[in-house]
């Protein structure tokens, strides 16, 4: 895809390539991508100013019915060719604003991370921040799940999974339990399909690294693509969604990034990469530190670290997010920083020696979070670390499962739910204030959301698992 760095630009190429349709793209509060289409004779240089309305009680998190009109500003740099719809289709995200005083919408999730990059500039630490995220899923046969007053369940199956190892007709070759990572086909029978899912990507502008089958049985994959600056790789996480699942759907599959869909093997996780730039300068790398760590890189740590509780609540921010993050399964819980260990909530890679290459790998984060709002919010933690010098805990370099009781003890871990995460974030939130990038509007807002709509949901149910345990008492 070209560069596109104004409307006309955008106005130029689809008369070019005979564009039909323009799909605006936005994203609710929680995460997921919402859109509308209007034919291309609809776009014009006034509509890029100017914006689309559209009725905003409608999308979960935003206005209350009496202040639904809200208006869709096109942002010309996003735009891409969808490559999924027969009809030629232009689509691009959007920017949301009031559409009596033009203001930007404060929980408009991509107004956020923009704020987060403005207050990064203005803050005179760094100039860009860069984002890896590798983001985790799995790809299923079939998911069914319902819930009401008689009867709940879910079912899902997975012609990979090795729960079909005796049924009729299987030819074996299905990855055991936890032993997924990395063999060929026809033990991973995902290659061909991940291809396509790189393919189409890179159709929509996202540079990929590399693709290949993940731990999990059943069709756990992952899927990275290279790092860029906030806003940019948000936008691209949303659209690599769209694309892994509209590929497995084309395939007569279904993709999902729950963190914890299958009991007994590993959940999925979004590992974000992180580092600080100035004047093209990795500002995280110096040689004489542990790991090749600046002291800021260290108290970038630190500021996450310390405020890890109340960050999960954007980063880990669903019920199903703690299944994931359980102690004694090598997840990353232990609020430590460490040289490759992956059951420390920070990671320093160490594959280059290259100054640029230094970063820090965040591996506590999940998919099922807004990229926008955990990328925001572990840059507010960050930056406040750093301005307050907050010194992270001592490094943890031995296995952290197999220590003994009193240095184990010493080891503080996340928190274990989703209920705890939300204590902390309504206790704990100032930095997320800071340079106007989260309003209170916003915490609350949140706040309320997780309580009523998910927490409040999933605890008035009961689970079947307690009619095994309690069924009989």
């Amino acid at each position: 895809m070209p560069d596109f760095k104004s409307p006309k630009d955008v106005l130029s190429f689809a008369e070019k390539n005979n564009v039909q349709i323009v799909d605006l793209r936005f994203t609710d509060l929680p995460g997921v991508t919402q859109h509308f289409s209007v034919p291309i004779s609809e776009l014009t240089d006034a509509t890029f100013e100017h914006g689309f309305g559209f009725d905003g009680s409608s999308i979960r998190g935003f206005q209350a019915i009496q202040e639904s009109d809200m208006l869709l500003i096109p942002d010309a740099s996003t735009t891409v060719m969808d490559p999924f719809l027969s009809v030629p289709t232009l689509a691009m995200f959007c920017f949301i604003r009031d559409p009596i005083t033009l203001e930007s919408y404060t929980r408009d999730p991509r107004y956020i991370a923009k704020k987060a990059e403005d207050h990064l500039k203005g803050s005179g630490i760094a100039d860009v921040s860069y984002w890896g995220p590798e983001c985790e899923f799995y790809i299923f046969d079939e998911a069914r799940f319902d819930q009401n007053q008689r009867e709940g369940y879910y079912f899902i199956d997975s012609s990979e999974g090795v729960w079909g190892s005796g049924q009729p007709g299987s030819r074996g070759y299905r990855p055991r339990y936890k032993e997924g990572y990395f063999p060929v086909p026809p033990m991973d029978q995902y290659q061909d399909l991940r291809s396509e899912m790189v393919l189409e990507m890179q159709k929509m502008g996202i540079y990929i690294e590399v693709q290949h089958h993940e731990v999990g049985t059943a069709g756990q994959a992952e899927i990275d693509m290279r790092y860029g600056t906030l806003l940019e790789t948000a936008d691209k996480v949303m659209n690599y969604k769209y694309v892994v699942k509209n590929v497995a759907w084309r395939a007569g599959k279904t993709a999902t990034f729950m963190p914890k869909p299958i009991y007994g093997d590993n959940g999925s996780g979004m590992h974000t990469h992180q580092s600080l730039w100035r004047n093209g300068e990795n500002l995280f790398f110096d040689e004489t530190g542990y790991g090749g760590l600046s002291d800021m890189a260290r108290y970038y740590i630190g500021g996450l670290l310390y405020h890890a509780p109340s960050l999960l609540a954007f980063a880990a921010p669903t019920t199903n997010s703690y299944r994931r993050l359980v102690p004694g399964y090598e997840a990353p819980i232990n609020l430590v920083y460490s040289l490759r260990n992956r059951s420390a909530c920070i990671r320093i890679p160490m594959y280059s020696k290259a100054p640029a290459a230094k970063r820090l790998e965040f591996r506590t984060p999940d998919p099922s979070c807004n990229p926008y709002l955990s990328f925001a919010a572990c840059l507010q933690a960050g930056l406040d670390g750093v301005r307050n010098k907050i010194e992270p805990p001592e490094a943890v370099d031995k296995d952290m499962y197999d220590l003994e009781p009193e240095e184990a003890a010493k080891i503080q871990q996340v928190p274990g739910s989703l209920e705890e995460v939300l204590n902390a974030l309504e206790a704990d939130h100032d930095y997320l204030l800071e340079g106007g990038v989260f309003t209170e509007d916003v915490i609350d807002t949140w706040l309320d959301y997780k309580r009523t709509r998910e927490l409040d949901q999933v605890r008035l149910r009961p689970h079947p698992w307690e009619y095994y345990l309690y069924f009989d008492i």
